[in-house]
């Protein structure tokens, strides 16, 4: 199969490096703009927007107008991943999977992509890399990369410019034994409990980072806005957000590598955090109650990062043969992991479970953890479920991650 996968590394430019690599994004940005206007006019002429192909055309005649000359002075592929990923944009509105595509601003995700592995070059003893109109890039080598380099984006953070070098390597199907399955409860108090016992607590007090963000947030709504010490301030705020999302993906990266090195069937539920974490304003003529307690507690599920963490599980789970199971979540925290019984009196804390059935106590997560474990191994042995959860694996999907 073949596995595809990312690594992430921190460059260290030169300040001549560094303004053509603002330069290259600008016009990237640029080109994304003026194509979306474009496609805009069209729609409103009647008229089918046009494919990727004839988009490539125009930026032919873009880069010689004298108007926009100086889009000659970026890589021709790097502009031309702009359009594609336009393209894609509008591909996933038509088939409703996202929104329409909108314009975007400085500062919004700026990078570019070099697509072509005959563009550059990697030396990974000496820890640099060529790149087309930017020379030879060092970077911080964190690791060995394995397998052969496929692409190359250049991203810009709050802290600095990074280098994602996307690998890909041709391994044997691998095989694993199932005879350790697990489930898995995740929860806002405790990050995730298995039905082995086993705890996983984050280590990240959000509320303290939160408090600290809101500090910062004051100092800047006092500075004029545009200003020096107010682009000063608003790098120093981004940072701090940066730092919790390093930390949380780093301690996702650590927990579902652990689960997936001893556990090759792993039973999830399918949670819809989107509806979990819905607002409880409601409307003017019908407000809800409790909305400030809604908040917070749409502030803590959304601070878990849940979704990734099944993301990675998956994943994982894929490169060494195993299966992620989802289960749909309902009953699963008020059903008796050792009689079956279903009902809300069970749950007596949020804590503490309490069978009124047949009288079993254990921890509410644990129990949970347990039952999700059961209807994933009810699953597994029907080969489908009630649900319409089907178990088939393809072997030669790619995974990738970036780390």
């Amino acid at each position: 199969m073949k596995c595809l996968q990312a690594f992430k590394f921190k460059l260290k430019l030169l300040h001549g490096q560094e303004r053509r690599a603002v330069r290259f994004a600008g016009c990237r940005r640029f080109v994304f703009n003026k194509g979306l206007a474009f496609q805009i006019e069209q729609l409103e002429k009647g008229e089918k927007i046009l494919s990727y192909p004839a988009l490539c055309k125009k930026l032919t005649q873009w880069r010689h107008d004298d108007e926009t000359s100086f889009l000659a002075e970026a890589p021709t592929h790097a502009l031309q991943q702009g359009l594609k990923d336009l393209d894609t944009a509008f591909r996933n509105c038509f088939e409703k999977r996202a929104k329409f595509p909108r314009f975007k601003r400085k500062g919004e995700r700026d990078g570019f992509r070099y697509p072509d592995p005959k563009q550059f070059k990697l030396d990974q003893e000496n820890s640099q890399l060529f790149l087309p109109k930017l020379g030879w890039l060092r970077y911080r080598k964190s690791r060995a990369m394995i397998g052969k380099v496929r692409q190359i984006t250049i991203r810009s953070e709050s802290d600095g410019w990074y280098v994602c070098i996307q690998t890909e390597e041709e391994i044997d199907a691998p095989v694993a034994c199932f005879e350790n399955p697990v489930g898995i409860d995740v929860g806002v108090a405790s990050f995730a409990t298995m039905s082995d016992g086993t705890k996983y607590t984050s280590p990240i007090d959000f509320k303290k980072a939160e408090r600290k963000i809101a500090k910062e947030q004051r100092s800047l709504a006092k500075k004029i806005k545009g200003g020096f010490n107010w682009r000063q301030q608003l790098d120093r705020i981004r940072k701090l957000y940066r730092k919790v999302f390093n930390s949380r993906k780093d301690f996702q990266h650590k927990v579902s590598t652990a689960i997936c090195k001893n556990h090759a069937i792993v039973v999830v539920e399918d949670l819809n955090v989107k509806g979990m974490s819905a607002s409880a304003k409601g409307t003017v003529e019908r407000p809800e109650t409790n909305v400030k307690a809604k908040s917070g507690l749409n502030k803590s599920i959304l601070s878990q990062g849940w979704s990734e963490f099944f993301r990675q599980l998956e994943y994982k789970l894929n490169w060494k043969g195993g299966i992620l199971i989802k289960i749909p979540p309902r009953n699963t925290s008020t059903q008796c992991s050792k009689c079956g019984y279903t009902c809300s009196e069970n749950r007596t804390s949020q804590a503490r479970f309490s069978c009124i059935g047949c009288g079993y106590v254990e921890n509410a997560d644990f129990n949970a953890a347990q039952s999700i474990l059961a209807a994933g191994l009810a699953v597994l042995a029907c080969g489908e479920n009630p649900w319409g959860i089907s178990l088939k694996q393809e072997p030669s999907v790619s995974a990738s991650v970036l780390a």
